[in-house]
């Protein structure tokens, strides 16, 4: 089966110690703002985890996602199923999110045959290093390398575009960073006392569904580009309201965060056998349509 792989590299004003806070903030402040209406996010698990002399933080994560897949998924998708499971590591500066698995017909479907696997290096440069995750060599000819340059608007669908998330116009009364012109990196390489770092994200996607594998995996690596802009612009125009926050404070602000999340998140699928032989009429169907 062939997996598709994919490293968006984006680049940041800020050091790496900086972004381990504002990564989990905005996470933290996305999770409230997509949840809601039974669709949203729930956290299962947010606890430290040591295996293998590697810790970190373990979350285990469920996305409720039902409003926010195209039109082809939600035709053969039976009702409740359109659930992603999230696990991840995050042994800070390498974070791993693996098993993003049997996003769209749940676990009891797909099981392995749908698996969306992120790997990132945190680095303290300008993006320049190639094969940050050290690939082996036919894999690394395989990848893909995707720039994302969080000032460019025209990497925004208008749709997801917000003027005070934008770091083109945004500048930073707490650290005096900001607005980001069209050269900001290249302004970078010659200040040296500027703060910089690169966030490296392997993006691994197995799909095995005859017929619609290289359209679903195209999909889901241009929601992940997608993705990683808008987080990463909302990131640096929050700057003021994380950059002086401890870990301590973040960790409060997650448990406070997890207690919302599961009062707002009522409306959690349950699969019903009516809706296993729904779904396995459906996708019989489609499979005969195929052939």
């Amino acid at each position: 089966m062939r997996q598709w792989p994919c490293i968006n590299r984006v680049v940041l004003p800020c050091t790496v110690e900086e972004y381990q806070v504002g990564q989990l903030y905005s996470v933290a402040e996305a999770s409230k703002n997509e949840t809601g209406g039974g669709e949203g996010i729930e956290v299962l698990k947010n606890e430290p985890y040591e295996k293998e002399g590697e810790k970190g933080q373990y979350t285990h994560k469920i996305y409720h996602l039902k409003s926010k897949v195209p039109a082809f998924v939600k035709m053969i998708a039976p009702e409740g199923s359109l659930v992603f499971h999230e696990k991840a590591w995050n042994a800070y500066p390498y974070c791993r999110t693996s098993e993003f698995s049997t996003s769209f017909l749940q676990n009891e479907y797909m099981k392995d045959d749908f698996i969306i696997k992120i790997e990132t290096w945190h680095k303290p440069d300008l993006g320049t290093v190639e094969n940050v995750h050290k690939l082996d060599v036919p894999t690394w000819k395989s990848v893909e390398v995707v720039p994302i340059d969080i000032a460019d608007g025209e990497q925004v669908a208008p749709a997801d575009y917000k003027a005070d998330e934008d770091p083109a116009l945004f500048k930073s009364a707490k650290t005096g960073r900001g607005p980001l012109g069209p050269n900001w990196k290249k302004e970078l390489v010659s200040k040296a006392d500027c703060p910089r770092m690169c966030a490296y994200k392997l993006v691994t996607v197995k799909f095995k569904w005859w017929g619609l594998q290289n359209k679903v995996e195209s999909f889901i690596h241009k929601q992940e580009k997608r993705i990683f802009t808008n987080f990463h612009r909302q990131l640096f125009c929050w700057i003021d309201k994380w950059v002086e926050l401890t870990m301590e404070d973040i960790r409060r602000m997650e448990a406070e965060t997890q207690k919302e999340l599961e009062e707002v998140c009522k409306g959690t699928y349950r699969i019903t056998n009516r809706r296993r032989v729904q779904y396995l009429s459906r996708l019989t169907a489609l499979n005969l349509q195929n052939h």
